[in-house]
């Protein structure tokens, strides 16, 4: 009906329900209904047409998105652009499977460019300028803090409590990531960073370090291993390698 009343288009995207945000599209047709089934290429809205490489890099401050290829823009903006740039290398495409809160497990295809980089960009960046436990700690309360809102618990008052923090924990979290953009794939090549705890002042890993002796390793050692040492001498150590 719609051909003979003139309407043209591209009639083979009306079988996929394609939903587009600000962080990205979702894609569903008939193969997402199976499990084994794979979305073809033509199924995404924006077609793969770059080839070679491509650099850019993206500033945050305190953990948000502040600029692209150094020009200052909101974070809805810093995604928007982003997007723009690197969809049509293919970037981003994927099939996420997850679970409902009526216990019935879901999968639909997504095109997300933007989203994916800034993630792995801010995850880079995090683990140059957060400690050992700020990581640990920081993905745990993400995991949970996403998982409520997926579940329509936004207004749940603990997710005052993730989200204070959350923000304590991006204090820190401000510099400038480097990406390269290949077809269907990119790389964080580099971080900079004021707040970067890879100084070499104080070791370069595998190399040297400036901050303890021979000794005090020796001492550290002792003390580390001190709780097993107690162990194995109440318990026995025959079944050591078992």
């Amino acid at each position: 009906y719609l051909k003979k009343s003139g309407v043209e288009m591209n009639w083979s995207k009306l079988e996929y329900s394609i939903n587009q945000g600000i962080w990205g599209t979702s894609v569903g047709g008939k193969e997402t209904l199976s499990s084994s089934d794979e979305l073809p290429s033509e199924a995404y809205p924006t077609p793969m047409e770059k080839s070679g490489t491509e650099t850019l890099t993206i500033g945050f401050h305190q953990g948000e998105p502040v600029s692209l290829n150094g020009q200052v823009l909101e974070p809805v903006m810093v995604i928007r652009e982003l997007e723009k740039l690197a969809a049509p290398w293919g970037v981003g495409r994927d099939v996420h499977v997850g679970d409902t809160i009526i216990g019935i497990k879901g999968r639909v295809g997504f095109e997300a460019a933007a989203a994916r980089i800034i993630i792995d960009a801010h995850l880079a960046l995090e683990k140059h300028v957060l400690t050992k436990w700020q990581l640990h700690w920081k993905e745990q309360t993400g995991q949970w803090y996403g998982m409520f809102v997926h579940e329509a618990q936004y207004l749940e008052p603990v997710m005052r409590d993730l989200e204070a923090f959350l923000e304590s924990s991006q204090k820190k979290v401000s510099g400038e990531v480097s990406i390269r953009l290949r077809p269907y794939s990119f790389a964080v090549t580099g971080v900079k960073s004021p707040y970067d705890l890879m100084n070499a002042s104080f070791a370069t890993y595998g190399e040297m370090n400036r901050a303890w002796t021979a000794e005090e390793v020796d001492g550290y050692t002792k003390i580390l291993g001190n709780q097993q040492k107690i162990w194995y001498s109440v318990n026995g150590t025959e079944n050591l390698f078992q």
